[in-house]
């Protein structure tokens, strides 16, 4: 250690030499900088978030209605006409599982899957889903194919 290394402790040196409500003397007493009256000036103030000045705020003046119901199950749907795609394309041929939907980009590892009717299926197929429709499951059994619900 030398003259010309020697440096103050971290945190004991301020950026700002001024030291706020120290008297009149400091150039920075009486109001310390906080001005005349109001909230603002008084200790222990806190805005509250959203405040805006008194005027009505923007989460009270947007309409709300309606009902968000929190124990909704979302579905990822796929139709008959999708399944008979992939038959076509050589991707699927006699089961199509939740893992071959997921491999097929049809649905993510995480979503729940619902078999839609639309669409015509020929090929015979035993299908395993979380949900069908009443027409797809129908579809499957008289393409020959079977609807197993996970």
């Amino acid at each position: 250690m030398e003259l010309n290394n020697l440096k103050p402790a971290k945190g004991s040196v301020r950026a700002n030499s001024k030291r706020i409500g120290r008297g009149q003397g400091s150039g920075k007493g009486g109001t310390s900088t906080r001005g005349h009256k109001g909230a603002k000036s008084r200790s222990g103030y806190s805005k509250k978030i959203g405040f805006e000045g008194g005027q009505m705020p923007l989460q009270r003046r947007v309409p709300k209605f309606g009902f968000n119901n929190r124990n909704r199950k979302e579905y990822q749907a796929v139709n008959l006409d999708t399944l008979q795609k992939l038959v076509d394309n050589g991707k699927i041929s006699d089961t199509v599982d939740f893992q071959t939907l997921v491999d097929n980009r049809l649905a993510t590892k995480t979503e729940l899957v619902k078999i839609l009717g639309r669409g015509e299926l020929k090929a015979k197929l035993k299908v395993t889903a979380h949900k069908f429709t009443a027409s797809a499951k129908a579809a499957i059994e008289a393409a020959g194919g079977e609807a197993v619900t996970l």
